[in-house]
């Protein structure tokens, strides 16, 4: 993404990135090491729970049930976090969010923020706003660090630097990380002490910190972020003043209600029985943790999404990253070839949903419908049907622009509308195809000619069958 651009409008279309992508062979390697590895454990310890899909139907139903009665829900959330003592903001999209927060870092006399790992920052391009206000953000997720390490963007939901392997971290850290030594090794626990040692200091150090929250209870106003290294405890803890992005659809009703997710969420991303940390505050306590509290309610999109009654189903993502790791497409692409934060399946229906279709009018078409994503998505979105939903979208769009394909279409339907005009149709094209078929010896063309190669850009297209199966038939029965 260019500097000020935004990161949820990709700047080229997914054929071209992933083709791009495909070429990568370490890049492929890696993702298949990955996925298949966090895959394979959470379906060991998916399948420990005997109620696993009655799990997944709850899920589904306190999410649904939010989005019914989400004014009311921000209405009490509001109540609830400023009765007790936080700062709660409403931004309506990405540039009021950035707007707020950068003010609150000047008013906190800011200079540099700790951020603990968060999707809405990273949607709202928050790192590159503060940077023009003279404000460095430091993120202390160790992927999450090694990408901006590296100058790069995230590839994946939960693991950030998934197409990175070790021997490159290593090379990165030795040439990017102050302080790190020359001699640094590729060992696991080499990279991450050397990680520890550069963000304690920046702990420390911080007086702001910015966060995100995988759920928000409207009932008490309290937020909850779960993760796995402990950086995000000590974001949320030691700085003078915590600055929360939010999205409004991370609300969850009652505080009973987390136990339904607090069950799926780690399970379906990291393959894990429970998250190691799980930290949750409600507003300010004095003398404990952060002094000043403020949440920032970030709509960016979703409340169009809302709207649509078909494709407000990804509003219920509660960000596990399951789908990205079943996908094919992803595994062989990769997420930058989705050209957006939201990369894998989710991305497919959830950036073109935030930005309106136009801005990403071929994400919908990354997938091959397979299914896979919607058996492991713990709240049961169902994503190939938005996929198709969003498609239909993008066709009823260009509706004007396709007469050539409306042309075409409608002949065809000429054609096979009536069964001798069809018979007729299938001899000729069979006729036609065999000195084809004797040279290539093979029934598959690889590459047409215009208008065809856009058919066999991706998949090959199959020459006539030699025999009709109205033919075999007749043939096999005797008849004339």
């Amino acid at each position: 993404m260019k500097p000020g651009g935004n990161p949820l409008v990709g700047e080229r279309s997914f054929p071209d990135a992933a083709a791009r992508e495909l070429r990568n062979e370490q890049l492929r390697t890696n993702l298949r090491r990955a996925t298949h590895t966090i895959r394979d454990k959470r379906a060991r310890v998916v399948n420990e729970v005997p109620d696993w899909e009655e799990l997944r139907a709850a899920g589904s139903a306190i999410k649904t049930d939010v989005l019914a009665r989400l004014p009311e829900l921000l209405e009490r959330f509001e109540a609830a976090a400023t009765a007790a003592g936080a700062h709660v903001h409403w931004a309506r999209d990405a540039t009021e969010a950035c707007e707020i927060v950068t003010r609150l870092v000047h008013e906190a006399g800011g200079e540099e923020v700790v951020k603990v790992k968060s999707m809405a920052t990273q949607e709202i391009g928050l790192n590159e706003a503060l940077d023009r206000a003279g404000i460095t953000a430091i993120e202390t997720d160790l992927a999450e660090l090694i990408v901006q390490l590296a100058d790069d963007t995230p590839s994946h939901i939960l693991v950030p630097a998934i197409h990175y392997n070790r021997h490159e971290i290593r090379d990165l850290f030795r040439s990017r990380m102050a302080g790190a030594d020359a001699d640094l090794t590729d060992e696991p626990a080499a990279l991450a002490e050397a990680a520890r040692r550069y963000l304690r200091a920046k702990f420390l150090a911080a007086r702001v910190a910015v966060s995100g929250a995988n759920f928000a209870v409207a009932e008490t106003g309290t937020l909850v972020v779960v993760e796995s290294e402990g950086n995000g405890r000590m974001c949320l803890t030691l700085p003078e003043t915590l600055i929360s992005v939010v999205g409004i659809e991370k609300l969850v009703p009652t505080f009973a209600d987390l136990e339904v997710f607090l069950q799926l969420l780690p399970r379906s991303s990291t393959g894990e029985r429970m998250n190691p940390y799980t930290s949750m505050w409600t507003g300010i306590t004095p003398g404990d943790g952060p002094q000043t509290v403020h949440v920032v309610l970030l709509d960016n999109g979703r409340t169009a999404t809302l709207a649509d009654r078909t494709g407000r189903q990804a509003l219920h993502c509660i960000r596990c990253s399951a789908c990205l790791n079943v996908c094919p497409v992803y595994e062989r692409a990769g997420g930058h070839a989705y050209g957006s934060v939201y990369p894998g399946p989710i991305g497919a229906i959830l950036s073109p949903q935030l930005t309106g279709v136009a801005a990403n009018r071929s994400l919908p078409f990354a997938s091959t419908l397979c299914g896979a994503c919607y058996d492991v998505c713990p709240v049961r979105i169902n994503i190939p049907e938005v996929l198709v939903h969003l498609r239909q979208s993008v066709v009823d769009e260009q509706r004007d622009r396709l007469s050539a394909e409306r042309t075409a279409m409608r002949a065809v339907g000429w054609v096979m509308s009536d069964r001798r005009r069809y018979a007729h149709a299938l001899r000729a094209a069979r006729a036609g195809a065999a000195p084809l078929a004797a040279v290539l010896r093979r029934r598959r063309v690889r590459r047409l000619p215009w208008p065809m190669s856009a058919w066999t850009t991706a998949r090959d297209a199959p020459l006539p069958a030699g025999e009709s199966f109205r033919d075999w038939w007749a043939r096999s029965r005797g008849e004339s």
